[in-house]
């Protein structure tokens, strides 16, 4: 992976620590605590994973995003090959669950590199 140039010592980019589920402080590969679950802080460097929030929006971009992509490629198959439904069953409902997951996992780690990187925060109003 290129390494990128506007990142401090030590610290991943936001791409190696998405695809690796790297600590954004530190580099460690503590982010995650499960399959798509934050740990709730570092076991490196201590960093609190809590105070970023992630949301719910990489969940929702990736199901229809996917969604479409696969139902797209049902209906191809379908006319180009005329398989019996259990099939299609078996290859779509698989693939689909490894794709959400690990796009879930990857755009989550993304995002909070992101927000620890450029400092995100609750927004202030300016008296």
């Amino acid at each position: 992976m290129p390494d990128n140039s506007d990142s401090p010592k030590g610290q991943p980019g936001i791409g190696q620590a998405a695809l690796s589920g790297l600590c954004p402080q530190c580099g460690a590969k503590t982010l995650f605590a499960g399959l798509v679950n934050f740990a709730p802080r570092c076991r490196a460097c201590g960093l609190d994973f809590a105070k970023y929030n992630v949301g719910d929006g990489p969940a929702a971009i990736l199901i229809l995003v996917i969604g479409g992509l696969v139902a797209g490629l049902a209906i191809w198959l379908q006319l180009a090959v005329d398989p019996p439904y259990w099939l299609q069953a078996v290859i779509w409902i698989p693939l689909t669950t490894v794709l959400v997951l690990g796009g879930l996992r990857i755009s989550k780690a993304a995002l909070l590199a992101s927000e620890f990187r450029n400092k995100a925060g609750e927004g202030k109003l300016r008296k």
